[in-house]
């Protein structure tokens, strides 16, 4: 009887075989991925992470290791000592691969933070993270610390993360470049926030590309908010080529050159930068045409919007009150600040020399008043004609109001958006204290830089001029600040 029972479930269970090769899957099943381009991404790189490399056909796998958030991913601005360089030294090179995820919340979609630390990161593996971070809605952070990375790599994560909905911070860390690609990070399309290129033997070359991503006359950066090129090799000439990109660029915050070998003359250009400075012919032609772009421009749509007889109850409405579109122009600079200059610029009856006479006097300069007169009408005629034109106008510091003329000569009033500077650990002496102290002086209250940290360089820390600065920084300096408020309780609690 058993004999007889085990052919009938045999024979039983060969039909249910041939049945199901005869039917296929049902309409519910879903065939598996049989190759990498097949794969559809879930989100969850606990489960995509280990079955892209399979069907890469990798043997040793790295593993997955996922947490909760602990604490903010973006490295703070004064993550630039030695110690917490020490701390960074002390990872194992070329450790146990392990792919470290934090998570947002309790669900495994919620990806917002991937690092890699310690461990060559292959053709293989480079080519399944850019196919799993399209998949991350919730990616904020992307670190690497010595992956090995090449400049091939970098640069397709780089066309990878532009794509990113969230991705905003990269940290690429003890990661030298070959072909120095670093610059490519910080492109004018970039849509970086947060970017930290600390421990990559970046030199002076890498400093000047770096420096013309920041800003030309015809492209900046306007994403960009924080820098960190801590702990590199960058010297005198790299701190000029980095001056000169902060000219234009008015979108950098934080920038952190700790640590590297910059002197007085490269610590002077950086000074000079923040305080008012002489435009160059390149700056001044290029100013020229943006001048007449603006003016061609609003004509053009003067004509094709409105009647010529219609355009004179304009200029005269507009011009009683000239200060209230000043002010709404300012107030909505900081909100279009990633805005790119439109093709229609404004002023349809500016040119040149009215321009420069307008934003002369603006400093106190004195001038006739019916230049005065009519400079305003043209200022509120242009803002009631096109108001994104003169934002527009805002946003580019070649057409600021503030530009001054001297000696025959333009004058912008210098980069007051950068907010923090760190030149700690560098080779600055006692000689270029004055130029920073003079800068610190003259930036208007609450513009220019609040914090600015100089310890650790080739002067005593009881000089005079340094005893100046750290005086005026501790009034500014929410740090400093805060460590005040933090001290003054623990002496009340004591």
């Amino acid at each position: 009887m058993s004999r007889k029972r085990q052919k009938e479930k045999t024979d039983k269970a060969n039909a249910e075989d041939e049945s199901s090769k005869n039917t296929g899957p049902t309409t519910n099943e879903k065939l598996p991925a049989q190759t990498f381009d097949e794969y559809q991404c879930s989100g969850n790189v606990e489960i995509d992470f280990p079955g892209l490399c399979a069907l890469l056909d990798m043997k040793d796998i790295p593993s997955v290791r996922t947490k909760q958030p602990a604490s903010s991913t973006t490295e703070p601005e004064g993550g630039d000592t030695e110690e917490s360089q020490s701390q960074l030294n002390a990872e194992p090179f070329w450790s146990k691969p392990c792919l470290q995820v934090e998570l947002e919340n309790e669900d495994p979609l919620s990806t917002k933070n991937l690092r890699i630390s310690g461990w060559r990161v292959d053709e293989q593996i480079a080519r399944v993270l850019q196919k799993m971070l399209l998949s991350l809605s919730k990616l904020q952070s992307l670190q690497f610390w010595q992956a090995g990375l090449s400049d091939r790599m970098v640069i397709s994560l780089m066309n990878t993360i532009s794509l990113c909905s969230n991705l905003r911070a990269v940290t690429l860390e003890g990661n030298p470049l070959p072909e120095q690609s670093y610059h490519l990070l910080l492109s004018e399309d970039s849509v970086l926030t947060h970017l930290s290129l600390r421990n990559n033997r970046m030199g002076d070359e890498d400093a000047r590309l770096i420096g013309l991503a920041l800003s030309t006359t015809r492209s900046t950066n306007k994403n960009l908010l924080s820098l960190n090129l801590a702990f590199n090799c960058i010297g005198d000439a790299g701190a000029a080529y980095i001056s000169q990109g902060l000219r234009l660029n008015r979108a950098l915050l934080f920038l952190s050159l700790s640590n590297n070998q910059i002197g007085d003359s490269g610590a002077a250009r950086l000074a000079a930068v923040l305080g008012k400075f002489a435009l160059t012919h390149e700056e001044v032609v290029e100013r020229r045409k943006l001048l007449l772009e603006r003016t061609q421009s609003s004509a053009l749509r003067v004509d094709s919007d409105q009647p010529a007889d219609q355009l004179l109850s304009v200029a005269s409405s507009s011009s009683l009150s000239v200060s209230k579109g000043e002010n709404k122009a300012k107030k909505k600079e900081a909100s279009k600040k990633d805005e790119k200059p439109a093709a229609h610029k404004d002023n349809p009856k500016s040119n040149k020399k009215s321009s420069d006479t307008k934003v002369s006097q603006s400093k106190g300069g004195k001038q006739a008043g019916k230049e005065k007169q009519v400079s305003a009408q043209e200022d509120k005629s242009s803002t009631a004609l096109s108001e994104q034109a003169v934002l527009v106008e805002a946003v580019n510091p070649l057409l600021d109001q503030s530009v001054q003329r001297r000696d025959g000569e333009l004058f912008l009033p210098g980069n007051t958006t950068l907010t923090s500077l760190n030149l700690a650990g560098n080779r600055i002496t006692e000689k270029s204290l004055p130029l920073f102290l003079t800068t610190l002086q003259t930036q208007g209250e609450g513009q220019g830089l609040l914090r600015l940290c100089l310890q650790r360089n080739r002067f005593p820390p009881e000089c005079e001029c340094y005893v100046k600065i750290k005086e005026l920084m501790a009034l500014t300096d929410p740090l400093e600040k805060h460590s005040s408020e933090q001290t003054e309780e623990e002496e009340q609690d004591a």
